[in-house]
């Protein structure tokens, strides 16, 4: 390592304590922004990568691209910080230089590999790649994103796999070791590990604290005397060793499980603030970004009838994987530039026509703006992505990011689909209205705008009703949400609750006006549900035909 490595890093306390407590099984479910990535699974990964030379670890990732826009980045680039460098201390998707040692036992090849100067490997294990754990023998085991991992399949071809090398590694209480990171999940699907709150022995782990502050204890001691020039009884170092013995068994059987919500934080942030946020936010967000607790798609929700199927998987890994190549040029990232750099654009799709148009729906909000793509194919709308901006970056740059990421889609035309809430509002972009800025800023990147109107907004009623209907197959269409491009969306969707006042049974939409905060983000809220809303109707009542012509099925309220 250069010398930056010697500089001090700050962790807090959430993660020193799972760096110190060192469980072999670790459990951390946490809000976003609490840095579950770069300061928990990437010194959990350097650990085990440095101080089992040779071993062969693997990265769980739902999807590959998933991989790539979430996880790796934030892994090289907490490893950066800390003065190893790509090339130098590790090599990435490539047959690593001579002068690294060679794991124990070598890969097939090193395609979706991250290979170390010591001869550890870490093995990219995508769930949407079949086979990618086949014939692996692990010493770790890093499982991220776990609320949208298949349990069946990590159970089947992953977990069997983690055994290690006890030969080699076995006196270390971290061999076979597994960490598990996730935010709450919204689905009992998806809500596999949160049984190992269960599993964790309390006393076990208070007994691991104590033996850790004990061993501090003596550590300093002995410095003390080493400072002084003092003898250093020999009972010290003994009694140290059998400290480090204890230690090291207690952590090779232990089971940590840790909820980080903000009340955690009481101390730091008040009584006033929490008792604010439950005054201002919906009991359903309260419950979830501040309580952390566990929910999942209620059943009186606004989107009552969505179901896990309506979910999939559609990626291109020869386009993935030249992706994943671009990491070995020194290109680390931070979460999602993969994608602002072009470096994963719509190839990397493989639910995406390019020969047909995208249809899109609209959000318009004064902090944050929506689009919904999608493309009808037999009785599906596959919803391909969802993109927004906030704050600053409005339409325009809405429209951009849209028209980047599609720079390669052979039909440059979209199906814009709107109602009466894009005419005659503005926030100041210019004097034209919403309607206008779209149809102006696609034209202006090249793309042919087919523009639908669809009339006054349905009642939320009706809505309700129609894509209700749609998600349980009695529509001409059965909506399905690519997962990998539409997290956000999905998990709006999913939180979406119903109110009723004296206009009746509504979407409840109470949350939209309130200020953002790391808890309450803006695009959880039902900005993005509204989007999906309007494009859906214009796909199902005007569904557009290969001669360029919207007919309208039925009539819009």
């Amino acid at each position: 390592m250069n010398n930056s490595a010697a500089k001090k890093i700050y962790f807090n306390r959430p993660q020193r304590l799972t760096q110190l407590i060192g469980a072999n099984t670790t459990v951390i479910v946490a809000g976003r922004r609490t840095g579950k990535t770069d300061s928990i699974a990437a010194p959990f990964v350097l650990r085990n990568m440095q101080r089992m030379p040779g071993s062969t670890g693997g990265i769980v990732v739902p999807t590959f691209k998933h991989g790539l826009t979430n996880t790796l980045p934030g892994l090289l680039a907490a490893w950066k910080r800390w003065g190893f460098i790509n090339g130098v201390h590790y090599v990435v998707g490539r047959r690593p230089p001579k002068s690294f040692a060679k794991p124990i036992t070598e890969p097939h090849d090193y395609e979706h590999v991250i290979s170390f100067y010591n001869g550890s490997i870490a093995i990219i294990i995508s769930q949407d790649r079949p086979g990618s754990s086949n014939s692996l023998t692990l010493s770790w085991l890093l499982v991220d994103e776990a609320k949208f991992i298949d349990y069946d399949k990590l159970k089947d071809e992953t977990l069997p796999a983690n055994g290690g090398i006890k030969s080699h590694f076995g006196h270390h209480s971290f061999n076979h070791s597994i960490m598990i990171l996730s935010d709450m999940p919204q689905t009992k699907r998806g809500s596999w590990f949160l049984h190992y709150r269960e599993k964790m022995d309390t006393d076990l782990i208070a007994a691991i604290e104590a033996t850790v502050y004990e061993i501090w204890r003596i550590k300093s001691r002995i410095k003390s005397l080493r400072n002084t020039q003092s003898e250093i009884p020999s009972y010290l170092r003994n009694h140290l060793r059998r400290l480090d013995r204890a230690l090291n068994q207690m952590r090779s059987v232990a089971v940590y499980y840790k909820e980080y919500s903000s009340i955690e934080n009481l101390q730091l942030l008040g009584e006033n603030y929490i008792k604010q946020m439950k005054r201002d936010l919906t009991p359903l967000t309260f419950q979830t970004s501040i309580l952390c607790q566990r929910i999942g798609i209620a059943k009186d929700g606004f989107y009552s009838s969505m179901r896990e199927r309506h979910k999939y998987n559609a990626s291109d890994f020869e386009s993935l994987d030249l992706a994943f190549k671009s990491l070995c040029d020194d290109k680390v990232m931070e979460a999602d530039n993969l994608i602002a750099h072009n470096l994963i654009t719509c190839k990397a799709d493989a639910d995406v026509n390019p020969l047909a148009p995208i249809c899109i729906g609209l959000d318009y909000n004064a902090n944050i703006n929506w689009i919904v793509a999608g493309q009808p194919s037999g009785k599906r709308l596959n919803i391909i992505k969802s993109f927004y901006v906030k704050f600053e970056r409005k339409l325009p740059e809405l429209v951009a990011d849209f028209c980047a990421y599609y720079a390669t889609h052979q039909n440059k035309t979209v199906v814009f689909y709107y109602d009466s809430t894009a005419l005659g509002g503005n926030y100041a972009v210019n004097d034209q209205d919403f309607r206008w800025v779209i149809i102006h800023e696609f034209e202006r990147h090249g793309w042919r705008v087919e523009d639908v109107y669809l009339g006054n907004p349905m009642r939320h009623d009706e809505k309700y009703l129609l894509i209700n209907q749609g998600f349980a197959g009695k529509q001409r269409l059965m909506p399905f949400f690519n997962r990998q491009n539409n997290d956000d969306l999905i998990l709006a969707i999913q939180s979406a609750g119903v109110s009723r006042g004296r206009l009746g049974f509504r979407k409840d939409k109470a949350g939209e006006k309130l200020a953002e905060t790391e808890e309450d983000r803006l695009e959880h809220r039902t900005d993005g549900t509204d989007a999906f809303d309007t494009l859906y109707i214009g796909c199902e009542k005007f569904p557009y035909n290969d001669t360029g012509i919207s007919v309208a099925l039925g009539g819009i309220v």
